[in-house]
């Protein structure tokens, strides 16, 4: 399973929020690119980077921290928040990306969301697949669609999604542990789910929300999630970066 820390960015800073709410806004470091490079030097490949300020305005904010960590660390970045134009992807992948999560897109505006599993491959876009009382949420959250989770994740699967990051709203940020329910009930509906004709590929379910302890990775491990991403629990020291190291080198 692979180990992927978040980075949330307002106003360039690095900041964690609580069930997606702007007001319980905290500043961890000024500077994201110190905490990209320390992830690094803990032996960790991967970053789950996400433009709040993008996902509130509906377009790509925060371009400048995402070049800026691309070019000065060799983490595989996944980048998220307020994509919603052909531009917006262009400039993601310019600026460094390895991968994008649409979210609101993939809600809004289908047409699009799929013509870009097209044009750049399901190894490129991840399906971002939040929900709140299992409805997607989207506009950084601050909105709910009347989409419901399992059948939303399944529509995507024979267009040719791998990738879905799926956090549970109300466990973000509240350090309560994570919905090992939820994650249980995508696995097995998706993997039971047959469609004709469809390429056969496993569904690679990216848990995410609520990690508070080390002990619940092995356990998301076990229950056939392909990556986690880790947030608070990092930053408030629940989880060190040293536990984190020894996990990926002895897996």
């Amino acid at each position: 399973m692979r180990i992927i820390p978040a980075i949330d960015i307002i106003d360039g800073q690095c900041v964690r929020l609580s069930k997606g709410d702007y007001d319980t806004k905290k500043v961890y470091n000024q500077h994201p690119l110190e905490v990209a490079k320390e992830f690094e030097a803990h032996g960790i490949e991967y970053l789950h980077l996400v433009d709040l300020d993008g996902a509130k305005s509906k377009h790509i904010v925060n371009q400048k921290v995402l070049e800026q960590i691309a070019s000065k660390t060799s983490l595989k970045i996944d980048f998220g928040g307020g994509l919603k134009s052909d531009d917006d992807l262009r400039i993601a992948f310019e600026s460094g990306a390895n991968q994008i999560t649409g979210g609101s897109i993939a809600v809004k505006n289908k047409e699009i969301f799929e013509r870009w599993i097209d044009k750049y491959g399901s190894e490129k876009i991840i399906l971002g697949a939040d929900a709140l009382d299992e409805k997607v949420a989207i506009s950084g959250w601050q909105e709910e669609s009347n989409e419901e989770l399992l059948p939303f994740i399944q529509a995507y699967k024979p267009k040719g999604i791998q990738y879905v990051i799926c956090t549970d709203i109300s466990k973000d940020g509240m350090l309560e542990g994570p919905s090992f329910e939820l994650y249980k009930k995508i696995i097995s509906a998706v993997s039971s789910s047959g469609v004709e004709n469809e390429v056969k590929k496993p569904l690679k379910l990216i848990a995410s929300g609520g990690i508070s302890t080390f002990d619940e990775l092995p356990k998301l491990a076990e229950l056939g999630c392909e990556g986690v991403i880790i947030g608070k629990a990092i930053y408030e020291n629940r989880i060190s970066l040293k536990q984190l190291e020894n996990y990926i080198l002895n897996n």
